[in-house]
């Protein structure tokens, strides 16, 4: 059932529609490399085939699965022995790129600057993460679209006016809520379940509703991809409704990757980074909860784990929320990349030596133990930066006291 023309594609209106970037790139008969970015089931693959054979191009095909260094420089030699005067080179396909190591990446760059191939990778994971730089700034990114349920019905019955044996079965679909459940948005995985379904149909059974479906496919319909994009936008979304102080979303966020099969300690990793950035010295004990979350899971595991999680996900999305840690970090980072390695002030300076007493290291350091309140005011940071903020109490509380304290001990910092 795969499309083998433009006209037979379903979906994708933005890449190969009337006006489609790609369309016009295949209409005018110049490709450049590109990465075909998406879920799962979405015609990436297809897009490949089709402009190869739509631009009459030989086409190389690998599988990063089960491809190596070798397979790519044997195929990149053989797309060499392909090329004729001025003719575009060969297109080289490669599914699952990102499953490419950074070495297997790299025998790639040469051929694709020189344009000894057109390559085309397809990938689930988001190439910023997982192509290299220098392969990724050669190629093109379109980013796939999951396909609608009114794009995955036409797939459908376009299967069942196609295909010669589906067609004498004079099969009518009376519902598709189910297959379209099952299939989470995967035409290729919709086509696999229609299949079963008819294969388990009695011959004078023609009809097909979802009782017919779910008896026949009986597995978990809960889509969740935990090596694919889904791990990513799944998680963003649990971590943004911790941020946004919404307990129940978070729940909701956090079943779906326990139904899932997700790692808990990926969870309980990423709580403990929202605990440090997004509530912080708002609330200091969060970071304790979400730590003493981690390491309750790795004792205990699956099923049980799941309630240490929804309560330490619920506790994180009821407390305060402050970033003025991570806003710190980030600014005084910045002031360090704009001011390099500005010198350590002389009476901050380790003075273990003789030759660096006698260069003043050390010298008129106020050791603050020795002064009331354990305070004695004096300057820590370079020269340079005397005058420099970086830490902003947050509004709340915790902070709020915090500011008061600032004011009274360093007021040129903290002016009321």
């Amino acid at each position: 059932m795969r499309p083998q023309t433009l006209e037979e594609y379903v979906g994708q209106m933005h890449l190969v529609g009337e006006d489609g970037v790609l369309r016009r790139a295949i209409l005018s008969g110049q490709i450049p490399s590109f990465i075909l970015w998406g879920p799962p089931g979405v015609g990436k693959t297809t897009i490949a085939s089709i402009i190869a054979q739509t631009l009459d191009r030989p086409f190389h095909a690998l599988s990063a699965i089960n491809s190596g260094v070798k397979d790519v420089r044997d195929a990149i030699d053989k797309a060499k022995r392909q090329q004729f005067f001025e003719q575009p080179g060969p297109i080289l396909f490669i599914d699952e790129i990102h499953r490419f190591s950074k070495s297997q990446q790299d025998s790639l760059l040469g051929a694709v600057e020189k344009g000894i191939v057109t390559l085309i990778g397809a990938t689930t994971e988001n190439p910023s993460f997982e192509v290299i730089s220098a392969l990724l700034s050669r190629c093109q990114v379109y980013v796939l679209e999951p396909l609608t349920k009114e794009q995955l019905i036409q797939v459908l019955q376009d299967a069942l006016r196609r295909d010669v044996e589906l067609d004498k079965k004079n099969i009518e679909i009376l519902e598709y809520d189910a297959l379209l459940r099952y299939s989470g948005g995967d035409a290729r995985r919709l086509l696999n379940a229609l299949e079963l379904v008819i294969d388990h149909l009695p011959e004078d059974a023609v009809k097909i509703d979802n009782a017919a479906v779910e008896q026949v496919i009986q597995q978990n319909l809960v889509l969740y991809d935990k090596g694919g994009e889904q791990h990513y936008d799944i998680i963003s979304a649990f971590i943004k409704s911790i941020r946004g102080s919404d307990p129940n979303a978070a729940v909701y966020w956090l079943a779906r990757m326990v139904e899932g099969g997700e790692d808990v300690k990926f969870i309980c990793r990423r709580m403990i980074i929202s605990a440090a950035e997004d509530i912080g010295l708002a609330n200091p004990n969060a970071l304790l909860i979400a730590m003493q979350c981690f390491e309750a899971v790795q004792v205990i595991g699956y099923p049980e784990s799941r309630i240490i999680m929804s309560q330490a996900a619920i506790y994180l999305a009821n407390s305060p929320k402050s970033n003025s840690a991570y806003a710190a970090i980030k600014a005084a980072q910045k002031v360090v990349q704009e001011t390099g390695n500005l010198p350590v002030p002389l009476h901050l300076r380790n003075a273990p030596t003789k030759l660096m007493k006698s260069l003043d290291y050390g010298k008129d350091y106020q050791y603050a133990h020795d002064h009331h309140d354990n305070f004695i005011k004096q300057h820590y940071l370079p020269d340079e930066l005397t005058s420099q903020t970086f830490y902003e109490p947050g509004a709340n509380p915790t902070e709020d006291r915090t500011r008061d304290l600032l004011r009274k001990r360093w007021k040129d910092y903290y002016p009321y």
